[in-house]
């Protein structure tokens, strides 16, 4: 083989290489940045009403999701359709508010914000605080796996104070978007 062609294979194994690493730590680096972003308009939210958190957005926050035991806080986005999951999780449409009488649905992607659903135990707590600065606890009641096509009205036709996060699954499959969710249901602690 010549030095032309094989430096231009090398050149090409190299670019390949860059594009899939860049790929890879697209998604994750997207999150976090949206997250420092969210973070800030929920600040200015406290003070005013909802910010959207750059000039663009469809969304806002309306709550923080905090796992204590973890380490893990999270800005909660009004919505839980694609375009605000890719930053953050969203807080389903339909679904009570933190606090309210009814199930507060958040959904989340299993490979960049709720990944952490796994190592969730029952018993665990989690603190939702609304746009009012009032934050509600939660105790992790259990955790199941279900089918999202016949899963809807059971998340939302709820009467009781408790917190659903819903994420897909497994958690580890190379096929997104298939009709198995992972549901943790939390209960409002009095």
């Amino acid at each position: 083989m010549s030095t032309r062609p094989a430096r231009l294979m090398a050149l090409t194994f190299l670019l390949a290489g860059l594009g899939l690493t860049f790929w890879g730590l697209y998604i994750p680096a997207k999150a976090w940045l949206a997250q420092q972003l969210l973070e800030n308009a929920w600040a200015n939210s406290h003070a005013t009403q909802a910010v959207k958190p750059w000039p663009w957005a469809d969304t806002w926050p309306v709550a923080r999701l905090g796992v204590p035991g973890l380490g893990i806080s999270q800005i909660v986005l009004e919505g839980a359709a694609g375009n605000s999951l890719a930053f953050g999780p969203g807080h389903m449409n339909g679904s009570a508010g933190p606090g309210e009488s009814g199930n507060v649905v958040i959904a989340g992607h299993r490979d960049t914000h709720f990944r952490f659903l796994p190592n969730l135990e029952v018993g665990d707590r989690l603190h939702l605080e609304d746009a009012r600065g009032t934050i509600w606890s939660y105790r992790i009641a259990g955790s199941e796996v279900v089918d999202s096509r016949s899963t809807r009205l059971v998340l939302l036709g709820q009467s009781d104070s408790h917190l659903t996060l819903v994420s897909c699954y497994p958690f580890d499959g190379l096929d997104p978007g298939g009709p198995l969710r992972y549901l943790v249901h939390a209960v409002l602690e009095p």
